[in-house]
């Protein structure tokens, strides 16, 4: 009879050496993709040390200044600018002209050299986004950049993953408001009817045969 190999509780030793090593590796892969969706990662709700601390609280919601005024290129090409310092000293040569904080400004309006802004949304370059085209076709400012006017320093609001853009292509309807209320922060779409909303993707003309999930309308 031959010796015995192995000891009797090989057999409890593996099958525990097993559960720990997925355990483990389940634990890494949970914890790998918090970090990815935390705002660490994604910066959603951190606020961006900026030249100027300028305040979309007070100059949106208390002084109700249109988003256009700084941004001013939103309805006519990709990119939504930064406020140029000829629009900032507009008001601020008149008010607040002594203040430390806005300094930066003063500077920049004397020197001719612009106000280096830190993007708060920056999209990689494989992205391709168009903000005239959703102001056009009736989607508000707060469908991406909800709470911003309540922000006394401007933080993401979101995270902008692919499958969030993709909720909006396949549904326009659920987001989609009128025209004349894109600018409005505070304007609720669930205000409207579906059928008041549906007939508006149909006045602007907003795609509904799945062409708006094609690859190639954001990856260009």
């Amino acid at each position: 009879m031959s010796a015995q190999i192995f000891p009797r509780n090989a057999n409890a030793i593996a099958i525990i050496s097993i559960v720990g090593l997925l355990l483990l590796i389940g634990g890494i892969v949970a914890a790998l993709v918090g970090v990815y969706l935390s705002p660490w990662y994604t910066e959603v709700g951190n606020a961006k040390a900026q030249p100027v601390p300028f305040s979309h609280k007070h100059h949106v919601d208390q002084l109700k200044i249109d988003c256009r005024y700084c941004h001013a290129t939103v309805e006519q090409v990709a990119h939504a600018g930064f406020p140029s310092t000829d629009t900032c000293m507009s008001c601020h040569s008149q008010i607040w002209t002594n203040s430390p904080l806005l300094k930066p400004v003063r500077d920049s309006y004397q020197s001719g050299e612009p106000v280096v802004w830190n993007r708060i949304y920056d999209l990689p370059d494989f992205v391709y986004f168009n903000h005239s085209v959703h102001v056009a076709k009736g989607i508000g400012c707060a469908s991406c950049h909800a709470g911003t006017n309540e922000q006394n320093l401007t933080a993401k609001a979101q995270a902008l993953w692919m499958g969030w853009c993709l909720g909006c292509h396949r549904n326009p309807e659920e987001f989609v408001r009128p025209r004349e209320e894109v600018f409005n922060m505070n304007f609720d779409t669930s205000s409207l009817t579906l059928d008041q909303r549906v007939s508006l993707v149909e006045e602007y003309q907003i795609p509904t045969d799945g062409r708006l999930t094609n690859c190639y309308i954001c990856h260009r």
